[in-house]
């Protein structure tokens, strides 16, 4: 039995961390003819949408810029916890990890619609929080472990007759 090397599990819950406090922080103040105060956060930003009737866009921004990246490290996770690296279920997981890898940056763009579709009045100044930057540092960190993950799954001898025979030879 092989085991995923500790950093990539660590790396893969502080890039969970990351990403639910960047959700829940807030990413930006907009300021309206220098006298309304907007805080918006992601999670703030998506019971926006539902309570203005934005159905459309709620589903779109829950489903990409929260449920994919988290379930995304879920697959990270359940990958790095698997006890052979040849098995049919780290295939399994590892063609999931390659079909969602063409979404990968969609969560971000995500972010940026949300912060577009809100409705901005005539005069409008944008400040930034630690939030975005969170939720930035999270989705880099979930590509960097996603990366790492896939290396380490993919090393050259390593499948399910090299898992085989060691775990025979104990």
């Amino acid at each position: 039995m092989l085991k995923s090397p500790i950093y990539l599990r660590l790396l893969a819950l502080l890039a969970a961390g990351l990403l639910l406090a960047g959700m829940c922080t807030p990413l930006l103040t907009l300021t309206r003819l220098w006298l309304f105060d907007d805080r918006l956060s992601i999670i703030g930003g998506i019971g926006q949408l539902w309570l203005q009737g934005q159905y459309l866009l709620f589903v779109l921004i829950l489903g990409f810029s929260v449920v994919l990246p988290l379930t995304k490290l879920l697959v990270l996770i359940r990958l790095l916890t698997l006890h052979s690296r040849g098995s049919s279920t780290a295939k399994r997981y590892l063609k999931l990890m390659h079909e969602y890898g063409r979404w990968a940056m969609l969560d971000v763009m995500v972010v940026a619609m949300l912060i577009v579709t809100v409705k901005l009045g005539v005069i409008v100044s944008i400040q930034v929080h630690y939030g975005l930057y969170l939720f930035a540092a999270g989705v880099l960190l979930t590509m960097l472990v996603t990366r790492q993950t896939v290396n380490w799954l993919e090393k050259p001898g390593v499948g399910a007759g090299a898992d085989s025979a060691k775990d025979a030879g104990r």
